[in-house]
C-alpha cells in the first residue's frame, strides 16, 4: 500500500527531479492533517459496527425494495452479506484516509468488484448510495470526536463512488 509520501517520492524519482514548491506544499498539507487523520481513524475504529449498522438501516429505509422478497438484500444471508461489504468499504476507506492515497482502494476494493457484483446480480446503484450514506455518518462521528474540518473524510468515499459510477456508464 502506498501513502501520500511514497507516491509523491515515486513520481519525482521516476521523473529524476528534486521536490519543487508543489511537492513541498503537498507534503506540508499531508502532515498538517496527520493528527486529524489519526483522530478520524480512531473514531471510525471505535464506532465501526455502529456506522455500518446505521448506514445499512438508512439504505434500507431509503430503498425498502432491497429487503422485500426478490430484493438483493432479501434473506438473512444476503442482508448479512450487504452489511459485510459495507464493513469492507469502511475499513479500506479508513486505510486510504490515513494514507492520504487511494491506491489501496484500487488494489483491494475496486479491482474486479464490478465483475463480481455483475456475476452475482448485485446492483451498483444501491452500493454507491450506501457508500455515500456511510460517508455522511462517518463525518458525523469524526466531528463528534473533535475534528473540526472533516472535508478530508470525503476523499476515499467519493473516490469509490466515482470509480463505481464511472464503470457503470
Amino acid at each position: 500500500m502506498r501513502d501520500a509520501i511514497t507516491s509523491l517520492i515515486g513520481t519525482y524519482d521516476v521523473a529524476g527531479r528534486y521536490f519543487d514548491r508543489n511537492a513541498i506544499d503537498s507534503l506540508k498539507s499531508y502532515f498538517e492533517t496527520g493528527t486529524a487523520r489519526i483522530q478520524a481513524a480512531a473514531a471510525i475504529n471505535t464506532n465501526a459496527a455502529v456506522i455500518v449498522k446505521r448506514s445499512g438501516s438508512k439504505l434500507f429505509e431509503d430503498l425498502p425494495e432491497l429487503i422485500r422478497p426478490g430484493g438483493n438484500a432479501y434473506t438473512t444471508r444476503r442482508y448479512a452479506a450487504c452489511l459485510r461489504d459495507m464493513d469492507y468499504y469502511l475499513r479500506y476507506a479508513t486505510y486510504a484516509l490515513v494514507a492520504g492515497n487511494m491506491n489501496v482502494l484500487d488494489e483491494r476494493v475496486l479491482q474486479g468488484l464490478r465483475e463480481t457484483y455483475n456475476s452475482l446480480g448485485v446492483p451498483i446503484g444501491p452500493t454507491v448510495q450506501g457508500i455515500q450514506i456511510m460517508k455522511d455518518i462517518v463525518k458525523q462521528e469524526v466531528a463528534a470526536a473533535g475534528v473540526a474540518d472533516t472535508t478530508f473524510v470525503d476523499e476515499p468515499f467519493d473516490y469509490m463512488t466515482r470509480e463505481l459510477s464511472e464503470q457503470d456508464i
